[in-house]
């Protein structure tokens, strides 16, 4: 493997590792667990930003004529596709949590 291959499976990486603990924290809205839910997207977020920073770093190193610039093959295809969907899950979550602790204050 690549070291650019093992960069963009750490992408791939911290992207699940944010979608899962956002809808770690949508489970702790079911139980109406607001604040414990924002803690988990605060957790979530800074895994998306470690994606982030992978992301830019290989988009850096293709702008630059870098050796290490990555391949557009499936891999980063797919570690796009994650991060892309991680940051949704997020988002929305988000938002659930917003709706949901404001229907159940009125």
């Amino acid at each position: 493997m690549t070291k650019t291959e093992q960069i963009i499976l750490g992408m791939i990486s911290s992207a699940g590792q944010s979608k899962a603990l956002a809808f770690d924290a949508l489970k702790k809205v079911k139980t109406g667990e607001y604040d414990e839910a924002r803690k988990l997207l605060d957790e979530a977020r800074k895994a998306d930003l470690e994606a982030h920073k992978v992301q830019t770093e290989l988009i850096q190193a293709e702008l630059n004529g870098s050796e290490d610039k990555p391949e557009i093959g499936l891999l980063m295809v797919h570690a796009q596709d994650h991060y892309m969907t991680s940051q949704l899950a997020r988002d929305l979550i988000g938002e659930l949590i917003n709706v949901f602790e404001a229907k159940e204050e009125k």
